[in-house]
């Protein structure tokens, strides 16, 4: 009896510990633009992405992207894998949420409140940790659909 609720107790610990281990998106990742495919106008031609842990166990993300028509931006959000919903600044959305999948995945949901832009997605990140794979759906700020795979490497 004792070691059958030893070896539930450690089961326990390894399925807790990589359910909740270190985020494997965290460090820098840049895209490649060569592998990463969008429809819409005005898309990303370049991107940076910057995510580090926050001490309460979440995520804060720096984006810095360069557009089509020659502007760029830098989106700032803070999220935690919670589902709920987050303050996002610098993008055409106002707010994000994330939910964790698995130890490479999770599933995201940005939109701007009172607007029609509303984008769903996924972020997934190769076993090697080397590649991130965004891919994201939905429609842009007038209404129109959108979607895209970006492709991003670990520096």
């Amino acid at each position: 009896m004792n070691r059958t609720a030893a070896r539930l107790a450690i089961g326990v610990m390894i399925s807790a510990m990589w359910m909740f281990g270190a985020e494997s998106s965290l460090g820098t990742w840049k895209m490649n633009l060569a592998k990463s495919k969008f429809t819409g106008t005005n898309v990303t031609k370049g991107r940076t992405d910057v995510r580090v842990a926050t001490p309460d166990g979440g995520v804060k993300a720096t984006q810095t992207e360069q557009l089509t028509d020659g502007t760029s931006r830098t989106i700032n959000y803070t999220y935690k894998f919670d589902g709920k919903e987050y303050p996002v600044t610098g993008a055409p959305y106002d707010v994000i949420s994330v939910k964790k999948v698995d130890a490479d995945t999770v599933a995201y949901d940005v939109k701007k409140t009172g607007g029609k832009y509303h984008v769903t997605g996924q972020s997934v990140v190769s076993k090697d940790g080397k590649t991130r794979t965004q891919t994201a759906k939905g429609t842009d700020a007038e209404g129109k659909p959108v979607s895209s795979t970006m492709v991003f490497e670990k520096q």
